[in-house]
């Protein structure tokens, strides 16, 4: 008797999380929790590198604790020899006084 019991006891806490409100997160909070910048925070998310926010008043914007929490496990599958920044430049090689070879 006690087996079909337990199993309506998880099925109940399964459904429990479910129903659950997600939490949300202020923009001083994410920034605690991901080491970025405040601009950066936004330029990522407005090329789709970020969980986007969502205003919940006018004045009020949001990013959800999951949509993070995904996030971040995604950063971590990316190549750890992906290219850094955009716009990098390869500087030619200087001669001795800091002038570039040239015949």
């Amino acid at each position: 008797m006690s087996a079909p019991k337990q199993a309506q006891v998880e099925v109940s806490s399964a459904s429990a999380e479910k129903s659950a409100p997600r939490r949300m997160l202020n923009e001083a909070q994410v920034l605690a929790i991901i080491p970025i910048s405040r601009t950066t925070l936004y330029r990522m998310e407005k090329v789709g590198r970020f969980p986007k926010s969502t205003y919940i008043s006018p004045n009020r914007r949001v990013w959800y604790e999951d949509e993070i929490i995904a996030w971040q496990n995604a950063v971590d599958e990316f190549d750890p020899h992906r290219a850094r920044g955009k716009g990098r430049r390869v500087r030619p090689t200087a001669a001795v006084g800091g002038k570039p070879n040239t015949p």
